[in-house]
């Protein structure tokens, strides 16, 4: 599995923000209501962050282990839970990406007539879009700690 890119993250968010963003100008643009945007999506969001982030943790300390010291760990690390762990990093960083782009777009939307209720809805949107930057950046953190060092004896042989 390819480790997922900084670059292609920022691509993607960018891009689904200028796509949201069209889409719910035109959905507005012929009379409807933009979609609600309740406390509990940053919830959600911030939610997601925990569960990667706490999905990592064994793959961290296990990282940070000395290499002659991994045999001798009372539960090794199972090769499923590690790619299983990469592959929730990597969705995490890319759905980040998306997420962000739809708050991004939601909070653009708002931004020409910040009054009222409408700068409420703004705040929200721009809080749910840091979260959604934290879950990304949370991906690529935990991704990393999936990535397993050469062995020392491998190393040497070369």
């Amino acid at each position: 599995m390819r480790a997922a890119r900084i670059g292609r993250a920022l691509l993607i968010g960018v891009a689904s923000a200028v796509i949201f963003w069209v889409l719910l100008d035109t959905w507005t643009g012929q009379g409807h209501e933009a979609p609600p945007l309740p406390w509990t999506s940053v919830f959600g969001v911030v939610a997601l962050f925990l569960v990667v982030f706490a999905a990592g943790l064994p793959m961290r300390r296990w990282q940070r282990t000395d290499p002659g010291d991994r045999k001798d760990v009372r539960r090794p690390i199972d090769p499923l839970v590690a790619a299983r762990t990469a592959v929730l990093a990597k969705a995490a960083a890319y759905g980040g990406a998306v997420i962000f782009g739809w708050y991004l777009a939601q909070g653009l939307l708002l931004l020409p007539d910040l009054v009222g209720d409408r700068l409420d809805r703004f705040i929200l949107a721009l809080i749910a879009a840091v979260s959604a930057v934290a879950l990304s950046v949370t991906g690529f953190v935990v991704q990393k700690w999936c990535r397993v060092p050469p062995d020392d004896d491998e190393s040497k042989s070369d």
